[in-house]
């Protein structure tokens, strides 16, 4: 026969009120009873009805979270402190792949997935700010990443262009003169490669140096396009002295690329990269790169959309906000 809350609340000697607060993490019980009350649980193999108490409370204490990859390192590290994040409050995380596929990022909003959680972390990347708005409901949301920039949303986002600045003029300040971009699109200006490039421009024009649309090489985010992006730029007989790869991945690529091709790095051309995944520290030569703010992110993120779920964020536009970040130099580009 399966444990009640009866059962708890008899062996721990407390009343089923209390048992309930306990597991509805009520804030207001002394520590020795809940204690009790936790032993009991776990003697007793206790197994609460989450369906019965989401359908008593409105909720259940599931957050879902919608990310274009989670192959791309990045958003893999970004989940994995989302998911701390939300432990550390007492929630969990659904995490659903939308492969940048526009009908996923509407299903999110929409459907069993929306209806299982109690609000929404989202990085849309196929759909724009009406249809969101359209199919958004009464569920709190809380947009990462600088896809959709309006004020009808809740945003945390990273300093996308005053980063790329900074790590630029590192750059130029090394001597640096030819900087290769690679993963630019130079008919974007928003988006995280819109806005790295125009950090870098920005750097540029500060330090008296031109531009040179030669050195930009468009791609796909992936390390084999860092690779193949700067193997065309040598083949075409571009000149460079760095490369900065809008992500780390791609700097990566590129790295390995020049290494294999004979390049000393930092010496005949350096490289940086941007995220500060786990791998940069540990490539040889280490990867300079900027990071975000990931930890912040993460708990910014969070906080907001609880205190939107919980009641306690009511401002009626969107709340936004950008995380600090840092340059971590290192050896390929000192």
């Amino acid at each position: 026969m399966a444990v009640t809350m009866n059962d708890v609340a008899r062996a721990a000697g407390v009343s089923l009120k209390t048992v309930s607060n306990v597991l509805n993490d009520y804030e207001f019980i002394r520590p020795a009873t809940k204690q009790r009350v936790q032993d009991a649980i776990a003697e007793l193999g206790y197994e609460a009805n989450l369906t019965a108490r989401s359908l008593r409370s409105g909720k259940t204490r599931m957050l879902g979270l919608v990310l274009s990859d989670l192959s791309a390192p990045y958003y893999a590290e970004l989940a994995s402190r989302l998911m701390k994040a939300a432990s550390q409050r007492g929630y969990r995380v659904l995490v659903e792949q939308s492969d940048a596929v526009a009908e996923v990022e509407l299903n999110a909003l929409q459907g069993p997935f929306r209806q299982l959680t109690d609000g929404l972390l989202f990085t849309p990347l196929m759909i724009d700010a009406d249809a969101i708005a359209a199919r958004l409901g009464k569920k709190p949301l809380v947009m990462l990443g600088e896809h959709i920039l309006d004020p009808r949303f809740d945003l945390v986002t990273m300093k996308n262009e005053e980063a790329a600045a900074a790590l630029t003029a590192h750059l130029l300040a090394a001597g640096r003169r030819r900087i290769a971009v690679v993963g630019a699109r130079p008919e974007e200006s928003t988006g995280s490669p819109g806005l790295r490039l125009n950090g870098y421009r920005k750097a540029l024009e500060q330090a008296g140096v031109p531009f040179d649309p030669v050195l930009i090489a468009p791609c796909e985010w992936r390390r084999d396009n860092g690779a193949a992006a700067v193997a065309g730029l040598m083949e075409k007989g571009v000149e460079f002295d760095a490369v900065f790869g809008l992500n780390d991945v791609l700097a990566l690529g590129a790295l390995h690329e020049l290494l294999i091709r004979g390049v000393q790095v930092p010496d005949d051309v350096a490289v940086a990269g941007f995220d500060d995944i786990d791998e940069a520290r540990f490539a040889s030569p280490s990867l300079t790169t900027v990071s975000p703010g990931m930890e912040e992110i993460a708990q910014r993120s969070i906080a907001l959309l609880l205190d939107r779920i919980e009641g306690q964020e009511t401002a009626g536009q969107g709340v936004h906000v950008e995380a600090g970040f840092q340059l971590k130099v290192r050896e390929s580009a000192p």
